[in-house]
């Protein structure tokens, strides 16, 4: 696996070795020695997750707060999303920094998601299939997220606003400037 810097701290997108030959292709997918070894900690993953969204879906800006902060393990089975994080985490140099990148079927790229960061994606393709891996369990009690439009934040999601796809909650998420961190 090769990992590449990201322009936030700690976060790194994971590209996979892929075997290709006449009867395809394969790569692993997730390798909790090598991972660990690449990113110089310990993970123990204890969740996954998996969304399935038509294009135009937005899921985000989410994270958890407190001891129940997740570090998060995502990539993309089918189609392609715009994925985005934002570093909630004061003491970091990138602290309120916004990365984005492309994630998809054909990329094949994981990123990685250390904990104090919110993160979502906006689909691009019909059933687009986006999993995940989590470091600490759902918590409802510690769930929080960011509107994905804030203008403090300024991200460009290059989609037509009118014409994202949010969930009743992701509409009242608040602004960042407002979310206790």
């Amino acid at each position: 696996m090769k990992l590449i810097s990201t322009t936030l701290e700690d976060c790194f997108i994971i590209e996979p070795i892929i075997f290709k030959d006449n009867r395809g292709e394969f790569f692993e997918s997730f390798n909790k020695r090598d991972l660990e070894k690449a990113l110089g900690q310990p993970l123990s993953f204890v969740q996954d997750n998996h969304s399935v969204s038509k294009k135009g879906v937005l899921r985000g800006l989410h994270f958890q707060t407190g001891h129940r902060a997740q570090a998060k393990l995502v990539r993309v089975l089918k189609g392609e999303v715009l994925d985005v994080v934002v570093d909630l985490r004061k003491e970091s140099p990138s602290y309120k920094n916004v990365f984005k990148t492309i994630l998809s079927e054909k990329n094949k790229q994981m990123l990685f998601i250390p904990k104090g960061m919110a993160h979502g994606f906006l689909s691009l393709e019909d059933d687009t299939v986006f999993v995940y891996k989590c470091d600490e369990y759902y918590d409802n009690q510690s769930e929080s997220g960011i509107i994905f439009n804030d203008p403090d934040l300024n991200i460009n999601w290059g989609f037509p606003s009118d014409k994202i796809v949010l969930s009743e909650k992701d509409r009242k998420l608040a602004r960042l400037k407002d979310v206790k961190l």
